[in-house]
């Protein structure tokens, strides 16, 4: 009988575990583990979520042509229903692909800026290039629910990295 309690105690804790699909990878040389969202597409976009024991990576890949960025490019990201907005600057390398990134350190204690992100519904995503050319991707209310569970899951996933 105890042991039946013991497993029913436990199923609240593998049912939450089998909602959230994340990819989990070990490089077979460091024996460090990486886990990622994946690609969640969007609106002429699509965005990566990956983790290390170091950083927090949000991967935009943005389509069509002439989408250069460099360390100088800027990504405004607004929330739906307030006027706050946040401004990132890109943290990957230049490329004329549309590949942008934000990084975060991955601390046990999550930032404020990563937090929001993480839980607040983004309504749309500015991202500007080195031309001072605007590209808009806005989120579908389909799309902010997959990117709030998926990058809430991941940042829970994240912390255990850090042992």
């Amino acid at each position: 009988m105890k042991y039946k309690l013991f497993y029913l105690l436990l199923f609240p804790f593998f049912a939450n575990a089998q909602d959230c699909k994340l990819n989990r990878e070990t490089d077979p040389y460091t024996k460090e583990t990486k886990i990622s969202t994946g690609f969640i597409g969007l609106q002429n976009a699509s965005v990566t979520v990956d983790a290390d024991k170091t950083e927090v990576d949000f991967f935009f890949s943005i389509n069509g042509g002439d989408k250069c960025f460099d360390n100088n490019s800027m990504a405004a990201v607004f929330f739906e229903g307030t006027k706050a907005k946040l401004t990132y600057r890109n943290s990957g390398s230049m490329n004329c692909e549309g590949f942008f990134h934000f990084n975060f350190k991955n601390t046990a204690g999550t930032p404020s800026m990563l937090q929001k992100l993480a839980s607040l519904k983004i309504s749309s995503i500015v991202f500007i290039g080195n031309n001072k050319k605007e590209t808009r991707i806005t989120f579908t209310s389909q799309q902010q629910d997959v990117f709030i569970k998926l990058t809430t899951c991941l940042l829970n996933e994240a912390k255990a990295l850090l042992k």
